[in-house]
């Protein structure tokens, strides 16, 4: 493997509504790890095959601080950038011994036993969204809208403490950070999201309540360290993640299940399947793709690939979860396959923090949404939906839905 510079400039969005860009295909089949051009200018190593973008993930010699010099600009431009190095780094952008510290003062929200807890509440919004679905009676109707947007976005709220009443500004801020179609417009997204946030910390100082934030406030007077900046940097990680990738898993699964109704029947059939069946939709579809950029610090060899200290790395996760190497006849949706070895929440120390929570919620919304309206269909054909192809996360504008 030379050092030579394929041609090919990413991102490159997805033609096909499931699969991924025929390019990261050619690639791959090229060699799983292989330098590319980006949009934002420079070039990378892309690692598309399964068994190196885990290697990768796992390395500690490979950086995500993205204030250091160097690091990949993939899907931010330079002044985003610039205004993200102003702040405290988010936990994603930790390194080492730094990010263990902020990791373990939250993992124990995420724990089984807690999340367990949750279930009967989860199922509580599920239900009254899909009450207010059948009683609008209006067809089609916006299962986005209806259901996949306000189920995440009420969960990560009651969790955190985060008012619902502002879902609707949240989640615009939210969407337009994750689109490609404007920077100035992730920009103001991003500033006007982070005020709203420091304000919300700020009363929560004052009026500490039992939820995520207000335990997180209470460990640190105990300890003596009050972080306000680093309490609205959590913020920002936990609510904006917490609700945008599920919500589109969501609407993809359902697409997923009902264009594939010989998959559908298992789960019909029995719901303790499920959870397996939802560890193939999260591969498949893969939403998160390319976000999980690197920094080497030293040199490193992967896959017999001299990766240099000070060169950027991307990991594509979709193509390694398409990886035939790693998934017999990727291309199929297989909800009896058992995938849970994919790694569309990452792999490593970064893995995502809420990935069971996230599993949880897609269990209990497919089980009751396909239970209580058992003749849910689409009502525009599956190729024509508005998906998000200017998106960082891949998902669906909107989708229309009949019974």
């Amino acid at each position: 493997m030379t050092g030579n510079v394929a041609d090919l400039e990413v991102p490159v969005g997805r033609s096909c509504p499931f699969a991924p860009p025929a390019a990261y295909e050619r690639l791959r089949e090229q060699a799983p790890i292989n330098k590319v051009r980006l949009a934002g200018g420079g070039e990378a190593w892309w690692v598309s095959g399964y068994e190196e973008a885990r290697a990768v993930l796992a390395d500690g010699r490979f950086s995500s601080d993205k204030r250091k010099d160097g690091f990949p600009l993939y899907t931010l431009d330079a002044a985003t950038l610039r205004e993200l190095r102003s702040q405290p780094p988010l936990m994603l952008g930790m390194d080492g011994a730094e990010h263990s510290a902020a990791r373990r003062r939250v993992i124990g929200e995420f724990t089984v036993k807690r999340l367990a807890a949750l279930r009967p509440r989860i199922q509580d919004i599920v239900d009254h969204f899909i009450d207010d679905l059948l009683a609008a009676d209006r067809r089609p109707a916006d299962l986005v809208q209806a259901l996949s947007l306000p189920v995440p976005s009420l969960v990560i709220c009651e969790l955190l403490g985060v008012p619902y009443a502002d879902h609707d500004f949240f989640q615009s801020r939210t969407a337009m950070m994750v689109s490609r179609t404007s920077a100035e417009g992730r920009r103001q997204a991003f500033a006007e999201l982070r005020a709203y946030l420091d304000d919300l910390v700020t009363r929560k100082e004052s009026e500490p309540g039992d939820d995520l934030f207000g335990r997180q406030i209470a460990r640190q007077r105990q300890e003596g360290a009050p972080d306000h900046a680093g309490l609205v940097s959590l913020a920002f990680l936990l609510l904006t993640a917490g609700h945008e990738t599920t919500a589109n898993m969501i609407s993809l699964g359902v697409v997923g299940l009902l264009t594939h109704p010989e998959q559908l029947a298992v789960i019909k059939a029995d719901p303790g399947r499920t959870p397996v069946a939802v560890e193939e939709l999260l591969r498949y579809f893969t939403i998160a793709d390319g976000v999980t950029s690197r920094l080497a610090t030293e040199d490193v060899e992967i896959g017999g690939v001299r990766i240099r200290a000070g060169e950027g790395v991307i990991v594509s996760m979709l193509s390694a979860n398409w990886d035939p190497a790693a998934f017999q006849d990727p291309g199929e949706l297989d909800v009896e396959r058992g995938a849970r070895h994919h790694v569309a929440f990452g792999f490593g120390p970064h893995q995502c923090l809420g990935q069971n929570l996230a599993r949880m919620e897609l269990q209990i919304v497919f089980d009751t949404l396909f239970r209580r309206v058992p003749t849910l269909r689409l009502a525009a054909p599956a190729e024509d939906l508005p998906y998000k192809t200017d998106a960082v996360i891949y998902g669906l504008h909107e989708l229309p839905v009949t019974w």
